[in-house]
């Protein structure tokens, strides 16, 4: 299934996305959850029903030009990312390859919808793009194991932007990451999500960034360093992921400081991240006011 979660009438809705529009799911059979991240927690018998919506007589559809998109999970419990997991981009950077995941989170001020802008902060100059492809959580899970039974916890996938002030993620001595990637509108996600039943494998996905119509990313998910399962087991170790988590996992080399010269956003351009078999992801960038 394609997931998305849309602004009706009576509020949020977890929808399915279909060739001309969205089904709000919940509209259609009151059975079937409002939320996308409940959704994803369901039963077997639950989910099917709602991949079964399309073709309900019942159907309630949205053109999709008719609705407003939110992020496919608005509302996260954990938006946890992942840095230099591309063993491309950590050459690009001169980087060492990691021995282990390299961490970092953002909050959910940084979420916004496929559509809407990023926002360029006054107190910023050097602001960065990064496309990234996003684990969505579907089940509960702690020392998770390190195999394929890893994917059972596994809900989905979307497209991510881990948009990055490079000035404030390096400044000083300490570096810190966190202050750098959590300014508001500075984790696009969506259009939609696809279900790991739809996308079986991750690790074979090309992945691109375009600004202003001209590629400036494009690389594989076959150059993760850590594949999925090493992801959901090292975090899983510390962290109880739930239904709904985001993980970042990481970006491909063309990033904008590591050009000579640097190409940093800035107000009017427009950013396409582009990942296969499930959309692309494209967001206006505006001045702060």
């Amino acid at each position: 299934m394609k997931l998305a979660t849309i602004l009706t009438p009576h509020g949020p809705r977890a929808a399915l996305a279909v060739a001309d529009g969205y089904i709000d799911l919940h509209a259609t059979d009151p059975g079937l959850p409002t939320c996308v991240k409940t959704l994803l927690a369901a039963s077997p018998a639950v989910r099917k029903a709602a991949s079964e919506a399309a073709s309900s007589k019942s159907a309630v559809k949205y053109a999709a030009n008719a609705v407003k998109l939110l992020p496919p999970v608005p509302q996260p419990g954990k938006i946890l990312c992942i840095g230099l997991n591309y063993r491309d981009h950590a050459i690009e950077g001169g980087k060492a390859i990691p021995t282990e995941p390299v961490l970092f989170g953002k909050f959910p001020n940084t979420l916004i919808a496929h559509g809407e802008p990023i926002v360029l902060p006054k107190v910023a100059q050097k602001v960065d793009y990064e496309a990234e492809l996003v684990i969505v959580i579907g089940k509960t899970g702690k020392n998770i194991p390190n195999t394929d039974a890893a994917f059972e916890y596994v809900g989905g996938y979307t497209v991510g932007h881990d948009v990055s002030a490079r000035d404030w993620q390096f400044r000083g001595e300490e570096k810190q990451w966190i202050i750098g990637k959590t300014f508001d509108t500075f984790a696009p996600t969506g259009p939609v999500l696809v279900t790991a039943d739809e996308l079986t494998n991750p690790h074979n996905l090309q992945v691109q960034l375009r600004l202003n119509g001209e590629t400036l990313q494009n690389s594989n998910t076959k150059e993760f360093i850590f594949g999925v399962p090493h992801l959901l087991w090292f975090l899983s170790q510390v962290i109880t992921l739930e239904p709904g988590d985001l993980i970042f996992t990481g970006t491909p080399p063309g990033v904008g400081i590591a050009r000579k010269p640097p190409i940093l956003l800035k107000a009017g351009d427009v950013a396409e991240v582009e990942i296969e078999g499930i959309g692309t992801l494209k967001n206006p960038v505006v001045a702060e006011s």
